[in-house]
């Protein structure tokens, strides 16, 4: 079966995210699910997958993936779920940092967790850290580990642990978005327009284009990218306290 292409740092993610899966889950609510690379994985596990994406573009894609699968549904708001509907598993990669009020959002999707049930989210780690592709891609904030752990722990979760990851090559990826984002900036400052970039843009209208940024679209692209990744996400597990990028699992208590 071939599933669509993740990114390299993606890829990163996915091998630390993958490993903090609770074993039985059934239901999973991915919030943000972009255009479905995640969703797609989830969908041909057999998981009851629901994905959420208000940008109707990349919702569009990830229909169209989960389509091809014959599993999971893609939705593009909250609101549209059942007021007492939860799942086993709620998920959100690189969302939280696009908020504003991310304690807020975090009680949202707490609410939709069942009792017992597992929240697992990730983000780009240190605040220090925070730069031109941040500012690109329309982040709030970046996170040190104990700032993400309090914030978990505030919105009533516990078994709250966190494990970093890039360590080496997060580090060149992230140099690598910043310098593109830096000549996109440039090229707004010389034209006066958004044709070169979209910094100028309101931060909601860069969040949403955020999942559409540099994202491969072939499925072709997979083992390759799984290939050149691959010894790099072994690497990585040798050094869980650093990285570019965090990666947080806790538990709503029963």
């Amino acid at each position: 079966m071939s599933l669509p292409p993740l990114t390299a740092n993606a890829w990163l993610r996915w091998d630390v995210v993958r490993r903090q899966l609770p074993v039985g889950a059934c239901s999973v609510l991915e919030v943000g699910c972009g255009q479905g690379a995640v969703g797609a994985r989830f969908a041909a596990a057999g998981y009851d997958y629901v994905g959420v994406e208000p940008d109707p573009l990349s919702a569009a894609v990830a229909r169209q993936r989960l389509a091809a699968l014959g599993r999971g549904e893609v939705r593009t708001d909250l609101g549209t779920l059942a007021l007492d509907r939860t799942f086993d598993l709620v998920c959100a990669f690189e969302v939280l940092e696009h908020v504003d009020d991310d304690r807020a959002a975090l009680l949202d999707w707490v609410a939709l967790l069942r009792p017992g049930g597992i929240l697992v989210l990730s983000v780009p780690a240190y605040a220090a850290r925070f730069a031109a592709a941040d500012v690109h891609v329309g982040h709030v904030r970046r996170y040190d580990p104990p700032v993400l752990v309090e914030l978990a722990r505030s919105a009533g979760l516990v078994d709250v642990r966190t494990i970093l990851y890039g360590m080496p090559l997060g580090y060149l990826l992230e140099a690598a978005r910043n310098s593109l984002a830096r000549r996109a900036a440039a090229a707004v400052s010389r034209t006066g327009s958004a044709a070169g970039g979209h910094d100028r843009s309101p931060p909601a209208e860069r969040t949403s284009g955020s999942g559409r940024w540099h994202q491969p679209d072939a499925a072709a692209l997979t083992p390759a990218l799984k290939a050149a990744t691959a010894p790099f996400r072994l690497l990585q597990r040798a050094f869980p306290h650093r990285g570019t990028g965090l990666v947080l699992r806790a538990r709503r208590p029963r």
